[in-house]
């Protein structure tokens, strides 16, 4: 299955960098992650342009590939939201996914970046540990904030940097990490963001906007990629300290996904 979406393919990208299995069905994509069966989208289903009306049949599939499971995740290759027939998927108890997919081949730095933090790149225990702690705290409450989720998450993000194959980066005040973010390329000149986070109490001071250009400045030399890739909420306001730093809007990723009970 030849895949148009650049959001999946360099999600699909990353999955498998990180040990993911990959089958390819003809009109759809199996994603599979067998050391993190409670991660909704390293367990998916990837379509192929499907056709009005099969929206139930795709979750029947879903629950036949993937019978231990408590979620449903569909992905749709399509580049456009209105390629796809929401109503019978939202009918069928499924919530969309939707989000931009951002591109850039350079940035510029913020008009107002923080210059009172410290950024680098994350290394060693207590790095990896303030990490989990960080993504705890934003995810508390949210069906992402499972301690045992995180720290399989925040284990993954680390072998796949210390194995060569991209950087996690942090924002520190003294010894406190306050925001954080990954970027991974699998050597194709291409590197994907990953989760851009900030603490709740250091948010609006500049750091996203100015950890973003300081990890896209090793994305696009030392890394050697020539694109950049950020998938964001198109509704939040983190998107508008993408495009400011130098992302344009290259298309839309489409997905349904039903929560556990």
């Amino acid at each position: 299955m030849d895949i148009r979406s650049l959001g999946y393919r360099t999600d699909l990208m990353i999955r498998v960098l990180e040990g993911s299995q990959i089958e390819d069905r003809g009109d759809y994509l199996v994603v599979r992650s067998p050391d993190d069966p409670t991660y909704w989208w390293g367990n998916f289903l990837l379509l192929a342009q499907p056709q009005p009306g099969q929206a139930a049949s795709w979750v029947a599939r879903f629950a036949t590939e993937f019978p231990a499971a408590h979620h449903i995740a569909l992905g749709i290759d399509v580049i456009e939201i209105s390629a796809v027939h929401i109503g019978e998927y939202v009918a069928a108890g499924l919530q969309l996914q939707r989000f931009g997919v951002l591109t850039a081949q350079e940035l510029t730095e913020p008009r107002r970046p923080n210059r009172s933090a410290t950024y680098r790149e994350l290394s060693g225990d207590d790095d990896w540990r303030r990490a989990a702690d960080l993504r705890a705290i934003i995810n508390q409450g949210e069906p992402g904030g499972d301690p045992e989720f995180i720290t399989a998450r925040v284990a993954a993000e680390r072998a796949l940097t210390e194995s060569g194959h991209g950087s996690w980066f942090g924002a520190f005040v003294g010894r406190d990490l306050v925001a954080q973010l990954g970027l991974i390329t699998d050597g194709s000149g291409v590197a994907r963001y990953q989760n851009v986070e900030t603490h709740p109490d250091w948010r609006r001071r500049g750091l996203a906007g100015t950890l973003v250009w300081h990890a896209g400045q090793h994305g696009l030399g030392p890394l050697g990629a020539g694109t950049l890739v950020m998938v964001a909420d198109p509704l939040a306001n983190a998107i508008k300290v993408y495009r400011s730093v130098g992302f344009t809007d290259a298309e839309t990723q489409v997905g349904f996904e039903r929560q556990p009970d």
